[in-house]
């Protein structure tokens, strides 16, 4: 069917005006799942997942839509769900089934574990309809298998010599992390030969093809330092969407800084951060306020852009945090600094519900177990989120995050006009352990603390004196009259608070945007068929 160049070029403005640039996702909080355990159909045994047993469980993107409500409730304006492609098929293998998405068979299919095309496209458009992004997990570094010696013809690259020839990585040499084989000898993942012109064509135009056809915003990449970093700008160019990479790493800055930026990605998992996070506020733990402090000044200088780094907390690849500190409020301190600093915040499903899972496969549990109550954690995260959605209105994201004081018992920082200060101190109430807070906020002027309502008053100096006899709790601080439009603190709640473009130029044009151009393109579309 032949189609007039000038029509073809306004579906090509179509569908770039809908995706999703990394400064339209500078202002989300994204909420991760893993599509099996988000949500049961209905009718379904809610007894019968166990986490270690490596089973399917039963969630779908059906599912997932149904239950939306969960998300968007608590505040969330993306959701980043598990990969969508083809995985394993075959007889269980010696770490059970699929369930997770990162086994990939054949990229080019979707899995139909989860649904059908319609099924997904049903979700995203709802998700879209909400005023929300969908940011999806891809696995391009390898392919599953159960020996070293695989069948490649059921592959999407059905070739041997568009694969790296198997041996076992030896870690801390970037050549064999990139060229050889993840995964061991009982579940082999065969590396793809990302340098193989063919192969980056060919992703090239998938990636592109999926993003067109579901309408997706974003991409988070899994395991990005196995793959060698030119390859990224050109598989990102062509998904022309926002790119979240995970590069696996401890407290080092250094070797995950460099994969963020022009050379690589737009954006990469926060690790150093994280890591830090647990040296300084996990219970029991060494409370290295100096590691946070470090990785901050550090993450400055090296990273690209702060603000685009994703913070998390928990991950399928980690233990919960619950899991690794008993004490809820270590949990509280570390999500404000999440928040409120630089970056995009993510929270792992089942993370405000204060799941304890240890490492993987027991970090995966199903979430309906829970009833999805609103508990005192998603409480908390919804405050969070409805106190950034409104920062975001403004110019704070905008705005250089600072080190007002670190002591041994935690950190104040600000940003734009909001002063946070996280503890490490736990629950029980403490005597005589405060942390003095210098500001540049005039003697006497009026602050409100965001998460309780109470009223502060900055005292001589511009200190702002944070004592701990009733427990450990965060404090996020702003200006009384500032608050006013954020539906906080007997503040009345209104449309336009701050500078309204700002809000809409990261989530209303992308919305409407896909109304104004869709019928036009449907009419245009409908008249060169009827011409033809």
């Amino acid at each position: 069917m032949y189609f007039p160049a000038a029509l073809l070029s306004l579906f090509a403005s179509f569908y770039s005006a809908r995706a999703a640039t990394a400064e339209q996702w500078r202002g989300r909080s994204i909420y991760q799942l893993i599509t099996d355990r988000f949500a049961l159909p209905e009718g379904a045994n809610p007894n019968a997942c166990d986490p270690g047993k490596q089973d399917f469980c039963g969630g779908t993107w059906k599912t997932i839509r149904e239950n939306l409500d969960y998300i968007e409730n608590a505040g969330f304006t993306a959701i980043w769900i598990s990969p969508i492609n083809q995985n394993y098929e075959g007889p269980r293998s010696a770490y059970g089934e699929p369930y997770h998405g990162y086994w990939i068979q054949d990229i080019s299919q979707l899995n139909d574990r989860f649904g059908t095309a319609d099924d997904l496209k049903a979700l995203i458009n709802d998700l879209h309809s909400r005023d929300m992004y969908i940011m999806v997990d891809v696995v391009v570094n390898n392919v599953m298998a159960t020996s070293t010696t695989p069948d490649y013809s059921k592959y999407f690259f059905k070739n041997a010599s568009m694969y790296h020839s198997y041996c076992p990585i030896q870690w801390g040499n970037t050549t064999s992390e990139q060229n050889c084989w993840l995964g061991d000898d009982k579940v082999p993942l065969p590396d793809v030969d990302t340098t193989n012109p063919t192969v980056v064509a060919q992703y090239g135009d998938w990636i592109q093809n999926l993003v067109k056809e579901y309408d997706i915003d974003g991409l988070r990449i899994d395991a990005a330092k196995h793959v060698q970093m030119d390859f990224w700008p050109q598989f990102c160019a062509k998904a022309g969407v926002f790119c979240m990479g995970e590069v696996f790493g401890g407290l080092e800055v250094d070797p995950i800084a460099q994969y963020q930026g022009p050379q690589a990605l737009d954006s990469v998992l926060n690790f150093p951060m994280y890591s830090a996070l647990v040296e300084g506020f996990a219970i029991p733990g060494p409370g290295n306020i100096t590691a946070v402090s470090t990785v901050f000044e550090q993450s400055r200088s090296k990273f690209k852009d702060t603000g685009l780094l994703g913070n998390f907390l928990e991950n399928q690849d980690v233990s919960r945090w619950h899991n690794i500190s008993v004490d809820p409020q270590s949990l509280y301190n570390a999500m404000v600094l999440n928040w409120m600093m630089d970056g995009i915040p993510i929270i792992y499903y089942g993370q405000e519900q204060l799941f304890s899972g240890a490492a993987d496969p027991y970090n995966r549990e199903p979430l309906w177990t829970s009833n999805y109550t609103e508990s005192d954690t998603y409480k908390f995260i919804k405050a969070l989120n409805q106190f950034r959605n409104f920062l975001v209105k403004t110019d704070w994201l905008e705005q250089e995050t600072h080190i007002l004081t670190t002591s041994p018992y935690g950190i104040a920082v600000m940003k734009g006009q909001v002063i946070s200060v996280a503890t490490n101190i736990g629950s029980p109430p403490r005597n005589n352990t405060n942390i003095a807070v210098p500001s540049p906020y005039d003697p006497s002027s009026e602050m409100t603390n965001v998460l309780t309502c109470q009223q502060w008053v900055v005292g001589s100096e511009g200190y702002l004196d944070v004592e701990y006899t009733k427990g450990g709790t965060p404090v996020i601080l702003m200006p009384r009259s500032s608050l006013e439009g954020s539906g906080l603190c007997g503040n009345s709640l209104t449309q336009n608070a701050g500078n309204s473009d700002r809000q809409v130029s990261s989530a209303g044009t992308l919305s409407s945007l896909r109304m104004s151009l869709l019928p036009l393109a449907t009419f245009l579309l409908f008249w060169t068929f009827y011409l033809l």
